[in-house]
């Protein structure tokens, strides 16, 4: 049976913890980020241990330190897409375009098209 192992770090633990993980040869599954209802952000960095995770979380710092230059795309895309959707920044990160939000969403010009699920199966021939 998988287990979940949760171990809070600080900001200053990150960039180590994750050095030590790529040494040891465990894969980055995730970053995870939020807002709780009480305004605190966290983020979460879960690492394989064989059948189990082991989930490093950050809480209460909105500005953390950049993975991507350990784990490449891994991070840099749970990064990105982190600092998109939340007021949480990860400092070394390029984030210079928009990963898949509309620049003049942000003014409240820009508009997201949402397309059926029926129409994307029709659309992929998978109906």
């Amino acid at each position: 049976m998988q287990t979940n192992q949760k171990i809070e770090i600080t900001p200053e633990e990150i960039v180590p913890t994750a050095e030590k993980m790529r040494t040891e040869g465990r894969l980055l599954i995730m970053i995870h980020g939020h807002i709780e209802k009480d305004g605190t952000p966290v983020v979460t960095y879960d690492y394989d241990d064989g059948p189990n995770v082991l989930s490093y979380e950050v809480r209460g710092h909105a500005t953390v330190p950049t993975i991507s230059h350990i784990y490449d795309a891994a991070a840099q895309w749970a990064e990105r897409d982190i600092s998109e959707l939340a007021p949480i920044t990860f400092e070394g990160l390029d984030c210079s375009q928009r990963l898949f939000m509309p620049d003049n969403l942000l003014s409240g010009d820009g508009q997201i098209t949402v397309t059926p699920l029926n129409v994307l199966r029709k659309e992929n021939h998978l109906e």
